[in-house]
């Protein structure tokens, strides 16, 4: 068990793959200035990520978040799933750890896939039945990562048909500066319109004018396109 860290991480060295890291590094936007700024990758697809949270399902807590301390984008990313799956079949003290872990560890959740597959189902899902509120501190932060958290964690609570912190965190949002803010929140809502289109509308109706275009398109994306031409104009 001691060694799990340090046999994933010479595993993952096996299976890297430079052509894949050199596209995934244009493709994460790594460049000087750009959102996931002095990323290094290793070159694996997610798929065979997944492949060793099962091989290393008896991983640890603790291992875990050694494993998220990682200079590699997707050790990085094997952790996070690694500790989804632990959430999973956690009793509530090891669900609160795990909570715990991925707030106190977001500058390490630095990228748009490592929180999106992973916000859900560890923040949305812990805080489910709770106080909601520490939604609330993240979408006030300057970190884009933390803001982001903070919105897609509401996709946990939309899967159950419960839409009110999706709302009130994608308004604190509409003038966020970051196009991958303006993404997330466009994302949420259209998921939203998904379950219930009469209150996506709602929503738009009110804020429409004022989002930023990308927010509006990604949320317009499966409404009727008569409609959606009619957002687009300001004709609504």
């Amino acid at each position: 068990m001691a060694n799990q860290v340090v046999n994933i991480k010479r595993e993952l060295k096996l299976l890297a793959n430079n052509d894949i890291a050199e596209h995934s590094q244009k493709f994460f936007k790594t460049g000087k200035d750009e959102y996931g700024e002095g990323d290094i990758f290793l070159g694996i697809r997610v798929p065979v990520l997944r492949k060793l949270v099962k091989k290393y399902s008896a991983i640890s807590i603790d291992e875990t978040g050694k494993l998220l301390h990682s200079k590699f984008h997707e050790e990085r990313l094997l952790a996070v799933l690694m500790m989804v799956q632990l959430f999973k079949t956690a009793d509530e003290e090891g669900k609160l750890e795990i909570y715990n872990l991925y707030l106190k560890n977001t500058k390490f959740i630095n990228n748009w896939d490592i929180v999106d597959i992973s916000a859900g189902q560890i923040v949305g899902a812990y805080l489910d039945k709770k106080d909601r509120s520490p939604l609330y501190c993240l979408v006030k932060s300057e970190n884009l990562w933390e803001r982001r958290i903070a919105m897609i964690a509401t996709f946990y609570f939309i899967r159950k048909d419960d839409f009110e912190e999706t709302l009130k965190i994608a308004e604190i949002l509409l003038n966020d500066k970051e196009d991958l803010i303006h993404k997330a929140v466009g994302w949420m809502l259209r998921e939203v319109g998904k379950r219930e289109l009469e209150i996506e509308e709602e929503f738009l109706q009110e804020h429409y004018q004022k989002m930023p275009r990308t927010m509006l398109r990604y949320a317009i994306e499966r409404i009727p396109e008569s409609r959606r031409k009619m957002y687009l104009r300001g004709e609504i």
